[in-house]
């Protein structure tokens, strides 16, 4: 079977074979770090999940691969730490994700009065938007001054003695 290369990389990236699953060892070399680097990254970054086989090998796919090497890109080249690396990480994956419409729209519901929707913004004149707009600051000036009132201050919780006294009856440390 002839091994093909992929051409849609970044000019400097390492070439990856065009497989369905490369084991470890081929993960190692791809990316140019030792086995027990990859192990570790695994326990360090919830996204790179390889698969395993009945025996217990780890079996990377295309994705765990691309994964890998973006990891030692921002560590080893662009001078992350592990948890930097993970938040950049999962920050990239939040860009790529939209928010699908219906979740916009029950979040525009909570912000919004409920008399107004996300449809009727846009047919409402520019006095009307004036309204609602003035009538949601009015609403978070309140929650403002709600949150800048002093709150009583809570009793600490009474300690209870730890170790109870036992009244003893006689002079002798083990009553019969």
């Amino acid at each position: 079977m002839a091994m093909q290369l992929t051409q849609d990389r970044a000019p400097g990236s390492p070439l990856i074979p065009d497989r369905l699953y490369f084991k470890i060892g081929d993960v190692a070399r791809i990316c140019g770090v030792e086995t027990y680097v990859l192990r570790f990254w695994e326990t360090q970054f919830p996204q790179l999940k390889p698969n395993k086989s009945g025996t217990g090998q780890r079996l990377y796919r295309r994705n765990d691969v691309e994964l890998a090497l973006k990891i030692k890109q921002l560590v080893h080249t662009e001078g992350y730490t592990l948890s930097g690396a993970r938040q950049a990480l999962e920050q990239a994956h939040a860009r790529k994700t939209p928010q699908p419409q219906a979740k916009l729209e029950s979040i525009s519901r909570l912000l919004l009065p409920s008399a107004v929707s996300a449809q009727t913004l846009s047919g409402q004149s520019q006095e009307d938007l004036g309204a609602t707009i003035a009538h949601a600051r009015a609403e978070l000036r309140e929650i403002a001054s709600i949150l800048a009132s002093p709150e009583p201050q809570p009793q600490p919780p009474r300690r209870r003695a730890r170790l109870t006294a036992m009244p003893t009856k006689s002079g002798s440390l083990f009553p019969l």
